[in-house]
């Protein structure tokens, strides 16, 4: 039987969520806000569970990792992912929860990260992912966000390249919608439940309109791996990426930069615009 979870824990579910050295956030050390963390979710917070899996998507090399203190360690990203600013910004100092596969028994206690890159979404995930039966209480989760204004996406069916696919954005916007009113339904009948939306989709679209505002001058094109090279999405291994990592938007043809993750984990804990979360943040859900 699996073990069952402190009411006070904090899970982080992204059904699909959309950090270069100098874009660390460092916290005052004091104990957790919340007892225990975990994560589910794909590429966008997988911080090596695909690794030993004989699947493609792995970033378990160079240049992943270039900007992390641990290297290539399976994040799709050169630094940090969203979960981990959240994880430092939730008081876990020097805990960032590890992943499933390289988990200790101990670490079940404290929270692990079940993300898996190119994970599918089934039918009864709804269900599934809240965990409730097994004493999951205060559920994040995470909306998508705007996919069409990927490298990947402008490289291969924008008209310009630099005009969003307004068909891909338009059905995410659904989506998110349809979760918004799943976490309402969540809270009204499901005793004790504390379930909270992240709008990823509006904190990226504000800084794709005002880049520069957050410093960024490159948000078409990936610093390794642009979309435009045959499709291609994931950096090539041992590919040299650019040197002005803080100023691009993005990493690859898909995942943010940790300098953009950084921005995204600020909002998603602490709301810097009402319509960043719903009913709440991150940090006000950790309170309660």
């Amino acid at each position: 039987m699996a073990p069952v979870m402190s009411k006070a824990c904090l899970l982080y579910c992204v059904l699909l969520l959309w950090v270069s050295s100098s874009a660390t956030i460092r916290v005052v050390q004091a104990d957790p806000q919340v007892p225990c963390y975990f994560i589910f979710g794909d590429s966008l917070v997988d911080n090596g569970n695909n690794n030993a899996m004989a699947s493609l998507a792995r970033a378990n090399y160079l240049p992943y990792g270039i900007d992390f203190p641990d290297g290539p360690t399976g994040r799709f990203c050169n630094g940090e992912t969203t979960t981990d600013i959240i994880a430092k910004l939730l008081g876990f100092e020097d805990y960032s929860p590890p992943p499933y596969a390289n988990a200790k028994d101990e670490d079940l206690l404290r929270g692990v990260n079940f993300a898996s890159a190119a994970a599918g979404i089934r039918d009864e995930t709804g269900q599934q992912l809240t965990l409730y039966n097994y004493g999951a209480r205060k559920v994040a989760v995470i909306g998508i966000g705007e996919i069409g204004c990927s490298p990947s996406e402008l490289a291969q069916n924008s008209p310009d390249g630099h005009t969003c696919v307004e068909r891909i954005d338009s059905a995410n916007r659904m989506f998110n919608d349809r979760l918004i009113s799943l976490v309402d339904n969540f809270n009204n009948n499901f005793e004790g439940a504390k379930f909270i939306y992240v709008n990823v989709y509006g904190i990226f679209d504000d800084i794709l309109k005002n880049p520069s505002s957050y410093g960024f001058t490159v948000t078409n094109e990936g610093c390794c791996g642009t979309g435009r090279n045959n499709g291609q999405i994931t950096c090539l291994p041992l590919q040299t990426p650019c040197p002005n990592r803080n100023q691009y938007m993005f990493w690859d043809a898909f995942h943010p930069t940790a300098a953009a993750n950084v921005i995204i984990g600020k909002r998603s804990y602490s709301a810097a615009s009402p319509s960043d979360a719903y009913p709440m943040d991150i940090s006000r859900l950790a309170q309660l």
